[in-house]
């Protein structure tokens, strides 16, 4: 079975990395873990934005092991910058993180209002990390069609267990109709409350896999941040997961993963 994880962050340094509860590891490092697990490919995602020309230094150098997306920063001009020079870039897409600890989201002051229509121009795949706020994702996703929004981690917020997981998955499932959205049922180990192979987890897989399609749900393990090793990651959906035909399997664990972002891109 081919696997390609749709999400591992590179950090500049540990202390960097530390701030958001995480564990720095360089790209030769990911390799390693990769090799060791047959994962072929992953998308490198910035910890932070000080990391986005790490991320695309390493898929120049490892090009058939990593595609880069830029972590935009929106109030900063170096994240227009990006948007405005993409052809040169070097990034195949875009990650947005709207955090409900800021005090007023960039999704309501008009921080993010310059974004919405470079990004439908150049039909970007735009990752998008927003909890509590499906809803608007959908209304942006129904605006902006030709954007590929891709929700990452069923947008649960990093302290997310049991009821409020069941509250986040349920609000995203509303976003099913729209069919330029995708989910990542990624970083689950990190919101579960059993022991490997975090059963607790699997009823949710299954909705959204249900609501979506394996077409439009994609496995990632968001390495640095995960409460289990690579080897678990991988075989709780690979051994543990028998409501997904072997063909839905192979979506889910990769081929969703190259149709929403493309490798041959950038």
């Amino acid at each position: 079975m081919r696997l390609i994880d749709s999400q591992i962050h590179l950090w500049t340094d540990q202390a960097a990395a530390s701030k958001m509860l995480q564990q720095a590891m360089s790209a030769e490092e990911i390799i390693a873990q990769m090799d060791a697990c047959g994962v072929s490919r992953t998308y490198l995602v910035p910890g932070h934005s000080g990391a986005n020309e790490l991320c695309v230094q390493a898929a120049k150098k490892w090009p058939e092991r990593f595609k880069a997306l830029a972590l935009l920063t929106l109030d900063k001009q170096a994240s227009r910058d990006i948007v405005t020079q993409w052809a040169s870039s070097g990034f195949i897409g875009a990650r947005l993180t709207f955090p409900p600890y800021r005090e007023v989201s960039w999704l309501d002051d008009g921080t993010a209002d310059w974004f919405w229509p470079l990004a439908n121009e150049l039909a970007l795949p735009v990752m998008m990390w927003a909890p509590k706020r499906a809803a608007t994702i959908g209304e942006l996703a129904q605006r902006f069609s030709r954007i590929r929004f891709i929700v990452d981690h069923i947008n649960l917020f990093v302290m997310d267990k049991a009821e409020a997981v069941e509250r986040e998955v349920s609000s995203v499932l509303q976003l099913a109709h729209l069919t330029n959205v995708a989910v990542k049922v990624s970083s689950l180990p990190a919101h579960s409350s059993e022991p490997f192979p975090y059963r607790d987890m699997h009823g949710h897989i299954e909705r959204v896999v249900q609501a979506f399609g394996a077409d439009r749900a994609m496995w990632g393990t968001d390495l640095t941040r995960m409460a289990c090793s690579y080897p678990q990651a991988i075989a709780m959906f690979t051994e543990h997961l028998p409501f997904l035909s072997a063909e839905q399997l192979q979506s889910v664990m990769a081929g969703t993963a190259e149709h929403w972002l493309p490798w041959g891109e950038a």
